[in-house]
Formats: structure tokens, sequence, C-alpha cells
């Protein structure tokens, strides 16, 4: 997003194909350090396509279209009766039912809660494939694990495995990079908005696009989609135990915190900065990976890049740039 860049970062463009030579004339022009990350990115993408035949357990190791995470979801569930639940908090646009599982050892009362979202913008792919992950990984360390047995004893995790369906099915089926809802609105051509920009939550401010043509459109209001208004809808409801609210997303390592719509501080900022700085630590531990915490306060874009990130959304032949 054009609105993320400022002056002495690095920054990864998708450039489609008909607009190379460009590009490259208006980095040479303005003396622009680039590198080249990926040269093909449509191979790349033609390589995530599952053309193997299908297992017969279900894979954590693959990208999963929607049938095959509905399917799971229920067995899953079916199977493991005294650790997990679950509850359809409603409809997508489309009509797909949004199931919230609920991992954590039956109690009599009601147990502090984490919520967890995936898949809220519909190309990230890695993100829902975590939340599979995540409950397998949980449900299979419980009783052994003594970290995870105790979470799960003290606490539970409110997970919903793909927030954005609609689109996660589009990409699967007709526009691999789709990011948006799949929300139509008489007398406009744009289909579609946000859903990570569509809460009622420093709306259509900083970082937000009211063009309802763009990637960041905020929606026609606050809670327009109807997937944001079933999950706002959840948490009203059970905000009394809700501690927690995680959205697993992709691309970066980044390990975000309100706000990221204003330059005020949150008023527990530093109690925020010094969790999230201890989950980055816990995260390097694993992979050597590193983590950066904190806020993300976003930036007027430049007229060039502006022009650089703006045309055709399919993908063509294209190259990811490193400015």
């Amino acid at each position: 997003s054009a609105e993320l860049v400022t002056i002495d970062i690095d920054v990864d463009v998708r450039v489609p194909a008909m607009y190379l030579d460009m590009v490259y004339t208006l980095l040479q022009q303005n003396d622009m350090e680039h590198i080249v990350l990926i040269e093909d990115l449509q191979s790349a993408v033609d390589g995530q396509a599952d053309n193997k035949p299908s297992p017969r357990a279900h894979s954590y190791t693959k990208y999963n279209s929607w049938d095959k995470v509905q399917s799971w979801i229920n067995s899953i569930t079916s199977s493991n009766p005294s650790l997990i639940s679950k509850q359809v908090i409603g409809n997508t646009y489309e009509g797909r039912p949004m199931t919230v599982l609920k991992l954590g050892k039956r109690s009599s009362s009601a147990k502090p809660a984490i919520f967890m979202d995936c898949g809220i913008h519909a190309r990230e792919w890695i993100s829902p494939a975590f939340c599979q992950w995540f409950v397998k990984e949980a449900l299979s360390t419980y009783g052994s694990d003594s970290q995870m047995t105790s979470l799960l004893n003290q606490m539970d995790v409110f997970v919903l495995p793909v927030f954005n369906i609609d689109g996660y099915d589009y990409t699967h089926k007709s526009n691999r990079m789709w990011r948006k809802t799949r929300s139509r609105k008489s007398g406009s051509n744009c289909i579609g908005a946000d859903p990570n920009r569509n809460f009622n939550a420093g709306w259509c401010t900083t970082g937000a696009s009211s063009n309802p043509c763009s990637d960041t459109f905020c929606g026609y209001k606050p809670e327009s989609e109807i997937e944001v208004k079933n999950v706002a809808d959840f948490i009203r409801r059970n905000k009394s135990i809700i501690k927690a609210y995680l959205t697993i997303h992709s691309y970066s390592q980044l390990l975000l915190f309100p706000y990221s719509y204003t330059f005020e501080l949150a008023a527990d900022h530093s109690e925020l900065l010094k969790v999230a700085e201890g989950a980055s630590a816990a995260l390097r531990s694993l992979y050597g990976t590193r983590y950066t915490s904190g806020t993300r306060v976003l930036q007027p874009s430049t007229p060039l890049l502006e022009a650089l990130m703006t045309g055709p959304t399919n993908l063509g032949s294209e190259v990811f740039l490193h400015l």
C-alpha cells in the first residue's frame, strides 16, 4: 500500500509485466537502488497449485481449499469432543457459514479467552494454514506439553479458521491476488471491502481508502461487511471473557499492536510493548527469525510510488522489486 511508504525504508513492489520497462526507467531516472526478489511471480503462484491426489487424511502442509477446510472443521470437532466445540456465528455475503472453534478443557464456569482469526485478507493463504496447524498442535500436545495443557486448562481459545471465506474461495478459483470481501453494492462496479479496515475503530481514517475500487477500501460504513459484523457481534457478546484478539497475517515479520491509525499511543502502550517484545524473543528462539514489535504508524505516499502501485490486478508475468 502506497500509504505505508516513507523515506529511508525498504519497499517491495509487485510490477505487472506490461509496466516493467516504464518502472525500470523511472527507477533509473530517480537513482533508486533496487533488486529483483522474484523474476516471474506467475510461475511462483502456479507452483502453489495442488495438482497431486488428495491424501486420505487432512494435510497440514499444503494450502487447502475452503471445501477441504470446512470438512476439516467438521471432522476435527467430532473427533475431539472433550477439548473442542464449534458454533456458527453467521454467514458470509455469499452464504457460507462462519464457524468459530472453541478450544479448551470443559468447565462449569466461563473461563478467560483469546480470540484469533486467520484469513481476513483473502490472498494470505499461509494465515488460514497457520490456524489449522495451531488447532492440530493444541489438540495433539494437550496432556504432554505443560504450557499448552496449562493454557487450555485455564483459558479457552476461540479460533476463526477463515475470516474472509468468500474472498479466500475466490483466490483459489479465479484471482489469486484478490484481497477484499466479495460484497456488491448497486451502482458500483467495484466489489468488496477490506475487512481489516471495516471495524468501527478509527474507521476510514489514516491507512484506509474511501475509494470502492481500492484494495484498502474501508466499506460504505463501519461493519458494512457482514463478515465483520458477525465477528464484532460475537466479540460484543463475549466481551466479558475475551482478553486478547490476535489476527494472523502474512508477508513480513511484524508483531503489531494498537494503534495504526493515529500517532497517539494506547493507554497501556508500555505493557503492550513489553508483551510484544517477549513474544518476538520467543519466536526468534525457535528459528532465529527476527520480528519487529510495535505500532505501525502510517505515512503519506509519494506520487511515484502511487503510480507504481496502481494498475490491473491480474498477474500476467510479473516481478517483485525490492527498493
